[in-house]
């Protein structure tokens, strides 16, 4: 929640102020920055795209020194006092960066030019290693210990809501109203989700768009769950992000708290029953020079206008290809910012979104698409120009359209991401060009925007049916039905653009797809060109959804280009393969409290004790300190092991053998259980007494040797290698339970 507090901080050794609740990327709009970093690749000048995890461009350097951390998304900190953050790949300044050299030389570097550039001569590897190795990655790692601590928390819950949206909290409700243990995780500092965030329309869209409405809804929601969040079978964690979907519905998932304590926390759940409501991406559309500064998600502009009350921009024109972007252009426009143009790919719409915006007077040209812009660090202007009816070529003359803002709406892809990772089967719905939950895998639900649903009344029918479904299953029922009288909104179709043709030869345009790693159109048509059909090998070949996105925004660009150029059926082709984790996580994170002394766990004896009040010497053995030699009077490790061996032959020594592994085995086949470990024989061992084993792997291999004595007709006790006895179990249990 933004506040009237200031904050100061600095960017690139520039100091700035911003309000208490901003992210550094809305702080960073709110002081007319927009160029915040430069392309892996080719160094272009790059601008915030997004207001979410999906961002491409935004990743920074976050403080300096020896204690910082790299590939931080300003769309995802909130700023506080001293912050210091720095753009990445980039030298000697962001503003003049040398590396921008490779924009110019691009046509000489394409996709896969390192995997034929960098064979020959062999005698030049070595130096090509060198460079490739200076160039490499994005950002610094740091030098020092890092000075934050974490945690790791284990959960076991009846449900288990990812998203705290609208379906998300309607969900919750009705769950937490039957008495289950109920868990609700939100990667936001606030709950409410999109229709919270960015609905600022106000009474202009009464009647025909109930955006009013649904901000009352989700208001309501909140409020109620907030009260109820303080009952015995409910609990809300918010700034928490669900990264990994594993087997038997284990999650993981990352909290931050950022205090002085404690920065973040690994969640590790077990739940009954998982209810993705993981909301949906707005995508970009492929043009020329798509990629500058001041180019960005039509609904992250209204994020940041309606919830961080920032104007990203005093002249905007909107590209779209669907009614959604309609709800920026009345934004802006009901903020007093001029609206110059909406184009619009499609011939026509008769959605309410579009109706209310003629009503407004904005000016749309239908069957229209941008096919370059101008403006090196910042965009100036775009081209427009009119298609033929097929929408293959331009018709007409081209007009210059001048703007500081260009807000780009490609339509919606819902977030299957963990759905993906609980091995759910996705299908291809043709009318929105989206691949949505078909069969789970796991015992899970997808609702909302996450499961292709859009509407607000559909969200609330089909979220309150499937959970009725899900709490029959616990035996329990819920009488409230989903909200009655919630207006739909009509939106007409959305037209399928993959590529908006261009008036330049296809390959001397800059349309980007991934644009960290600075993957353009014409790269996946030489991936293409040159043999490659799977779509694992193209992303691979071009780098296409490699980057810390993960392709949040380009995937399906880029299937959608690849099913264009190739002439194959999306659902022919399938996607890429979605792995954990959804968002990066720090090692630290990961790590927990299992660091430096805690990292593996110092195991001693009884008697360490009389060890080391005797001088004795230590070796690792597995986790144990294990006594090793006692020196006296300055001896060598020779001459100490030489004068206890002679006292041992002379008197009696002592040897500490309880650091050996230690295993129980009984039952009825425990005798013939050994035979088949061991290459001894087992069964004519008699009771109260021991013998030698030694135990061989498939590969004729010793894999461990000890003793093993017999305390009973069907009870062994079994000694391993101190440093094996973990391993040995393991494959104990492997023998028993599959072999």
């Amino acid at each position: 929640m933004i506040t009237d507090k200031k904050i100061s901080f600095m960017f690139d050794g520039k100091k700035f102020s911003g309000f208490e609740g901003d992210t550094l990327a809305s702080a960073l709009i709110r002081n007319g920055v927009f160029l915040v970093g430069r392309s892996f690749k080719y160094h272009r000048p790059r601008g915030i795209i997004s207001a979410g995890s999906e961002e491409p461009n935004a990743i920074v350097q976050l403080e300096s020194g020896n204690i910082t951390e790299p590939n931080v998304r300003a769309t995802e900190i909130e700023i506080y006092e001293g912050l210091s953050a720095t753009s990445q790949n980039n030298w000697p300044t962001l503003n003049f960066d040398f590396g921008s050299i490779n924009d110019f030389l691009s046509p000489f570097i394409p996709a896969g030019f390192y995997y034929k550039t960098f064979m020959w001569p062999p005698k030049f590897w070595g130096k090509y290693e060198y460079f490739i190795r200076r160039a490499a990655g994005l950002g610094k790692s740091p030098t020092s210990d890092d000075p934050d601590k974490y945690e790791h928390f284990h959960y076991h819950c009846d449900v288990l809501i990812v998203g705290g949206g609208l379906s998300g909290l309607y969900a919750a409700k009705l769950a937490t109203k039957t008495n289950l243990k109920v868990l609700l995780l939100e990667q936001n500092p606030e709950l409410g989700g999109e229709k919270l965030h960015v609905d600022h329309v106000q009474e202009a869209l009464k009647g025909s768009v109930d955006n009013v409405l649904e901000r009352a809804v989700g208001t309501s929601l909140v409020d109620e769950l907030e009260k109820l969040n303080s009952s015995n079978n409910l609990k809300i964690i918010k700034n928490t992000t669900v990264f990994a979907y594993m087997h038997n519905n284990y999650l993981l998932a990352c909290q931050k708290i950022n205090n002085k304590n404690l920065r973040q926390i690994i969640w590790k759940i077990r739940a009954k029953k998982v209810v993705l409501a993981t909301g949906s991406i707005e995508r970009f559309l492929t043009f020329d020079n798509n990629d500058r500064p001041g180019i960005m998600l039509a609904n992250s502009a209204r994020k940041y206008l309606n919830h961080y009350f920032v104007k990203p921009g005093k002249k905007i024109v909107i590209f779209t290809n669907n009614d959604s972007a309609y709800k920026a252009a009345i934004d802006f426009h009901l903020n007093n910012i001029q609206v110059k143009a909406i184009i619009d790919v499609r011939k026509e719409s008769n959605g309410d979104l579009v109706r209310k915006a003629k009503n407004f007077g904005l000016k749309i040209f239908f069957n229209h698409a941008i096919i370059n812009t101008e403006g090196r660090k910042k965009i100036n202007s775009v081209i427009i120009s009119e298609f033929d009816e097929k929408f293959k070529k331009t018709i007409g003359k081209s007009k210059k359209l001048s703007c500081d803002l260009l807000c780009v709406s490609g339509g919606w892809t819902p977030t299957v991401h963990l759905f993906s990772q609980s091995r759910g089967k996705l299908i291809y719905r043709e009318s929105d060009a989206s691949f949505i939950p078909h069969k789970s895998f796991q015992e899970e639900i997808s609702i909302g925007a996450c499961n292709g649903t859009f509407e607000l009344d559909k969200i609330f029918e089909e979220t309150y049916n499937k959970m009725k479904k899900l709490l029959n299953e616990f035996g329990k029922k819920t009488e409230e039905k989903f909200r009655e009288g919630v207006n739909s909104v009509f939106h007409d179709n959305i037209k399928h653009l993959w590529i908006v043709p261009s008036n330049k030869h296809f390959g001397k345009t800059k349309m980007f797809v991934d644009f960290q790693n600075d993957v353009t159109a014409k790269d996946i048509k030489l991936a293409l060109k040159e043999g490659y059909k799977s779509i694992e090998h193209v992303k691979r070949y071009t780098t296409t959804g490699m980057a810390t996105d993960q392709g949040k925004i380009s995937n399906i660009n880029a299937l959608g280009i690849i099913s264009t150029l190739s002439g194959l059926p999306i659902h022919e082709l399938g996607t890429t393969t979605f792995r954990l984790p959804y968002t990066p996580v720090t090692f630290g994170a990961m790590a927990g409290r299992h660091v430096k002394e805690f990292f593996d766990v110092e195991r001693t004896t009884p008697i360490h004790k009389w060890h080391v009040d005797n001088g004795a010497k230590f070796e690792d053995v597995g986790q144990w300190k294990r006594a090793w030699y006692y020196p006296k009077d300055n001896e060598d490790m020779h001459q100490a092991v030489n004068r206890e061996v002679k006292a041992t032959r002379d008197g009696i020594g002592i040897l500490d053998a309880s650091t050996l592994g230690k295993i129980d085995i009984k039952g009825r086949d425990v005798s013939e259980f050994l035979n088949r470990v061991y290459t001894n024989a087992w069964s004519k061992l008699e009771i109260g007494k021991c013998r030698y084993g030694l135990m061989l792997g498939d590969d004729g291999m010793v894999i461990d040797d000890g003793v093993t004595s017999r305390l009973g007709e069907n009870h062994y006790v079994m000694t391993t290698t101190t440093g094996n006895a973990a391993s040995v179990m393991s494959k104990l249990e492997d023998w028993l339970q599959t072999e």
